[in-house]
């Protein structure tokens, strides 16, 4: 596919490129290389196969979410360095 100097200065616009007159060739012959790849992509039959989400079987392997009350205050406060009101105290990060 042919793009015209025009569209790939328009392209560095909107992706507020300042592009030089000797850049604009090397962008013009890698957007005509992306859109031919694109191109050939989109000839490719995909009627008859199934849609993948993955490359196995499985889904969703992760633990189920389940609340589990293993711990006090008291005994996760213990490894707090430092604590205030029954808080976790920690270090001003925002001036």
């Amino acid at each position: 596919m042919q793009i015209k100097d025009e569209e790939v200065l328009h392209i560095a616009k909107l992706a507020r490129l300042n592009l030089k007159e000797n850049e604009i060739q090397n962008y013009k012959k890698n957007l005509e290389e992306i859109l031919e790849f694109a191109d050939t992509i989109n000839k490719v039959e995909t009627d008859n196969i199934d849609e993948t989400i993955g490359i196995n079987e499985k889904y969703n392997v992760f633990r189920k979410d389940e609340i589990i009350n293993e711990s006090d205050k008291e005994e996760l406060l213990a490894n707090a360095p430092s604590q205030d009101e029954g808080m976790f105290r920690i270090p001003k990060v925002i001036n």
